[in-house]
């Protein structure tokens, strides 16, 4: 195995040495952040008015040697800005964070709990909820995990046209793909397309899953600097088949040589499908009435800006059934079973900021959003009628504050809804000081009002047990948290978050011993509010030792929930542990980064998934978890090329087949998996 390893290594490094490289390589850290700035409006680096008299001598003498050196362009050009225009630069080092983030979400799933197949739901082993989006939103969160909310756009500023491929092989027929194209029409005007794909047919029966994302970016600035946009278009389908998990547990557990095909395991049905469809329009404009700057190289001038956003998405969420299933309940009222959510909202948002390099920027915005969460028809029952849909519009008023003092740096955002049933208010406060150049110290607290999502309020469908409305009689769920962090250059980098929840909401089932017994449990599923408040505390520490050549990276996770009734599920300890070694090889041409990853939390109840609303659900009936998941990877770097090659929950091998993602839902076997992220310049 080591011998076929380092070939394919030698193959794809021969191959890739011969790419021609219009940057020179850089090696570094992770992606860097750059100086906070008014990214919409942003003034390249290259702008700055130099004097005129020098400007010429140096033109006169460069004017020869221009047909021999090519322009200065450096790997930080090349910027790219989120949505809260925080603003990096494109890196193309191979770092162990890379690998931990090379994966269908592209994020780093320390919290998360990865079912067998690559586009299935993540169970979840930790919880923040000091970022809980103001507005509730469709549900089907077991479905969400690929999905990009507006929030997860990201824009580009490029000096020339840019490329990024990802690929990665999947767990059976089929292929993962994420490519973008970013390119500057003018200096002032950049664009970018994207598409992010893939297919997988799983190991197991009945569970192939597929995505098709595709994203248009726009940003565009005027000469003078005083106006500028920026926007996207999305279209997203994420589909999958669902089995409802083993039939059998026996035929997984007791490891016999007939079942080691997973292919031929039982399933609980094969005839499910579940289906996530949107599509958005966004637009983010703003305008400087006032612009005054000291002089030519002010780069924080006092300005005053009024600026729109706009947003308009539809969203579907589909559950298809060609059969009825006693797992989701008997005698539905129509078969085959075509359970369809549409929500459609429409955002507008107004804003007036000013901003002063003492003062700070200050703003204030109103915003108006309208919804439209809807089925086909109305339902009358016998218990009571239950509509078809939820209708309405919020009015809130905001602001926000940010400032940099010396070392300190303050940020501060508050909304409050005028007129509306479905927000209250929200208020984020952030205090960071830099104690200096290696360490800092951040303190933040999060207070939060709202409805829970619409999926909670009102649902239909074909199956009878899945029908409910409780717009009139569910509460605001209410959080506050507090945070704190230390990050060290020699200690590490700590977070301890402290959340308080009232009116907490949680899906469960009804089900009595019985119901269970007959492997009903998932039939009587529906949503419930805690009376009785949950507090839940979360402590994260990371550090990397290195000596020479070989690192250990730590990362460690400690959670406590106190609650009245056991409504919120949690691992108590989550680590995870890699031990690699980084080195140059082939004279330099080469840099090769091999090791193993350690991952393992303590068993707990680990929450139950409900295909038929794309929702995992509270269950306090078994415990799972405690079991160790190793993977062993060989990484490498050939100039804007990173290789991952790594074999995945290789101790499944020789371990007891005990390992679960959610009960019923065996995690992963062992699988070697290929792929690269390829960088191209031009």
């Amino acid at each position: 195995m080591r011998f076929i390893l380092l070939t394919l290594l030698l193959c794809f490094g021969q191959f890739l040495m011969a790419q021609q490289d219009s940057l020179p390589p850089v090696k570094g850290l992770d992606s860097l952040r750059l100086k906070d700035k008014d990214s919409l409006l942003m003034t390249s680096k290259d702008s700055i008015a130099k004097d005129a008299a020098r400007q010429k001598l140096k033109d006169k003498k460069m004017r020869g040697m221009a047909s021999k050196k090519k322009d200065s362009v450096g790997i930080s050009d090349y910027k790219i800005i989120s949505y809260q225009r925080d603003t990096t630069f494109v890196d193309t080092s191979l770092t162990i964070k890379k690998d931990y983030k090379y994966n269908y979400i592209r994020e780093d799933d320390f919290e998360l709990m990865p079912f067998a197949n690559m586009g299935q739901p993540y169970n979840k082993l930790g919880k923040s909820f000091s970022g809980t989006p103001y507005y509730p939103r469709m549900g089907a969160t077991a479905k969400h995990p690929g999905y990009f909310e507006k929030e997860d756009i990201n824009y580009y500023h490029v000096p020339t046209p840019m490329t990024e491929l990802m690929f990665k092989t999947t767990m059976e027929q089929g292929q993962y793909l994420d490519a973008l194209l970013t390119f500057n029409m003018t200096e002032r005007l950049n664009a970018s397309i994207a598409y992010n794909g893939f297919r997988s047919l799983g190991k197991y029966r009945y569970e192939e899953a597929q995505d098709g994302k595709f994203r248009v970016t726009l940003t565009y600035i005027t000469k003078n600097e005083k106006y500028g946009l920026r926007g996207h278009i999305a279209a997203q389908e994420l589909q999958s088949e669902e089995s409802g998990g083993l039939l059998d547990r026996g035929q997984f557990e007791d490891n016999l040589d007939d079942f080691q095909d997973r292919a031929k395991i039982d399933l609980l049905y094969e005839d499910a499908n579940n289906r996530i469809f949107g599509k958005r329009y966004y637009l983010d404009q703003q305008f400087k009435l006032v612009n005054h700057k000291k002089d030519s190289t002010d780069k924080e001038p006092t300005t005053l800006t009024i600026g729109h956003e706009f947003s308009y998405e539809s969203k579907i969420y589909d559950f298809e059934q060609t059969r009825q299933n006693d797992a989701f309940g008997q005698d539905p009222f129509l078969t085959p079973i075509e359970d369809r959510a549409r929500l459609k909202t429409m955002f507008n948002r107004g804003t007036v900021a000013f901003s002063n390099r003492t003062l700070g920027k200050l703003s204030g915005n109103v915003s108006l959003y309208n919804y439209n969460y809807f089925f086909n028809s109305i339902l009358i029952t016998e218990e009571g009628t239950i509509q078809n849909k939820l209708q309405g519009e919020e009015i809130s008023v905001g602001g926000s504050y940010h400032n940099t003092i010396g070392p300190l740096f303050l940020s501060g955002n508050v909304n409050y809804t005028v007129s509306g049933e479905l927000t209250g208010n929200n208020i984020d406060a952030l205090a960071r000081y830099r104690l200096n150049d290696k360490n800092t110290i951040t303190g933040s607290i999060n207070v939060s009002s709202r409805m829970p999502d619409f999926n909670y309020l009102l649902y239909q469908s074909d199956y009878r047990n899945f029908n409910w409305q409780n717009n009139n009689t569910f509460d605001k769920v209410q959080t506050q948290s507090i945070k704190f962090g230390f990050d060290s250059h020699y200690f590490g980098q700590i977070e301890a978050e402290y959340s308080l929840l009232n009116n907490y909401t949680y899906f469960a089932s009804a089900a009595n011993e019985e119901q269970i017994g007959l492997g009903q449990e998932t039939a009587f599923v529906r949503p419930f509010q805690e009376s009785g408040t949950v507090n839940h505390l979360k402590v994260k520490y990371k550090k990397e030792l290195k000596w020479r050549k070989w690192a250990l990276m730590n990362t460690v996770m400690y959670q406590e929930v106190t609650q009245d009734n056991q409504v919120l599920n949690l691992p108590q300890l989550v680590t995870r542990n890699t031990l690699y070694f980084s080195s140059d090889v082939f004279k330099k041409a080469m840099f090769l980064q091999t090791g193993v990853t350690f991952k393992y939390f303590t068993s707990y109840n680990m929450n139950a998934y409900n295909p038929l609303l794309g929702e995992f659900y509270i269950q306090n009936n078994e415990e799972l978890g405690g079991y160790p998941l190793m993977d062993v990877f060989i990484n490498a770097k050939v100039k804007q090329t990173r290789i991952y090659l790594k074999a995945e929950h290789l101790n499944s091998i020789f371990s007891e087949p005990n390992y679960y993602s959610a009960p019923n839902y065996p995690y992963r076997d062992f699988v070697i998996r290929f792929g690269l992220v390829w960088n191209f310049f031009s």
